[in-house]
């Protein structure tokens, strides 16, 4: 009985973190849609069959994005893709936070007093491992929130799918399972370059602001987690924008990359390099979602362990 009940403890915790880490991401994914979404359309415009040539005017920047996207399809078209990226979130960051401590567990051999930088590789390895591992799982619903999302169509006749499922079917039809995984390989990079970054410089940063994690203070919390939330986006941000390229491929009659070298070599050359960084500075708007969702955590955890 005695051994049964540290293992009972365990899987407490991992359900607990699971829970926790759904709840969080989810309402703050949904208060920041508006700018997701716009982020998203001004990423993949280049890539889009609805977008420039004979169909919707190129989108000039941040506010010319927000302004026409209300003109043109309705206050409720930023939440457009929202539900898939709720059902792919909740998933996702529970995968990330519970596999955190399972990897920190594998990866952290050192106390941040006795070798700071043993004890910060750790931290990166384990964000970032918790980030793969998490995608495996939920990539289609990634990958379904991105098309959904830069769906620009004004009417339900006009848009490429009428939801979810009908994304998913569409895409699977044409080009089969593999269709929703386009991208795969260099969101894999990317979610360890972004996980390892934002696990790793948030939990870093608690450790040596707080000795004791239950007096940790909520506005600090919020204020570190948007610093490192908005670094974290920028650096994996040329990965996040060569990915949705990719995923706007799939469904396609004609190739515009043959593959994520040539994706990377014709935006660079075509396009310049800025072209990987259209909409970057959604991030730092965004990143008050991703801050919110390292606070909520952290509070719901505390509360519940009290």
């Amino acid at each position: 009985m005695a051994a049964a009940a540290p293992a009972e403890k365990k899987q407490s915790n991992f359900w607990l973190n699971f829970l926790a880490g759904g709840v969080s991401g989810g309402v703050a994914k949904t208060m920041t849609a508006p700018i997701e979404r716009v982020k998203l359309i001004l990423q993949v415009q280049d890539a889009s069959t609805q977008i420039g040539a004979q169909g919707v005017k190129k989108y000039d920047g941040l506010i010319d994005c927000f302004r026409r996207v209300y003109q043109e399809q309705g206050l409720l078209s930023f939440w457009r893709g929202n539900w898939a990226n709720v059902i792919r979130y909740f998933p996702t960051q529970a995968l990330n936070f519970a596999f955190k401590e399972k990897y920190q567990k594998l990866f952290i051999r050192a106390k941040p007093e006795e070798n700071f930088w043993l004890f910060f590789a750790g931290m990166l390895a384990s964000g970032g491992a918790a980030g793969a591992t998490s995608l495996m799982f939920v990539y289609p619903l990634d990958f379904a929130r991105t098309r959904m999302g830069a769906d620009v169509g004004k009417t339900a006749s006009e848009r490429q799918y009428t939801g979810l499922m009908d994304c998913l079917q569409k895409i699977a039809k044409k080009d089969g399972p593999k269709g929703l995984y386009y991208g795969f390989g260099i969101s894999v990079i990317g979610i360890i370059v972004y996980r390892a970054a934002f696990f790793g410089l948030y939990d870093t940063a608690k450790t040596l602001m707080y000795k004791d994690q239950k007096k940790s203070n909520p506005l600090l919390n919020f204020t570190v987690g948007l610093a490192v939330e908005t670094a974290a986006g920028v650096v994996a941000y040329p990965f996040d924008t060569v990915r949705r390229r990719m995923m706007m491929q799939a469904g396609r009659d004609d190739v515009i990359y043959k593959n994520t070298w040539d994706c990377w070599g014709k935006i660079a050359k075509e396009e310049g390099m800025g072209a990987f960084f259209k909409g970057c500075l959604s991030n730092v708007y965004r990143g008050v979602g991703g801050a919110l969702v390292l606070v909520f955590y952290d509070e719901i955890m505390k509360a519940v362990k009290h």
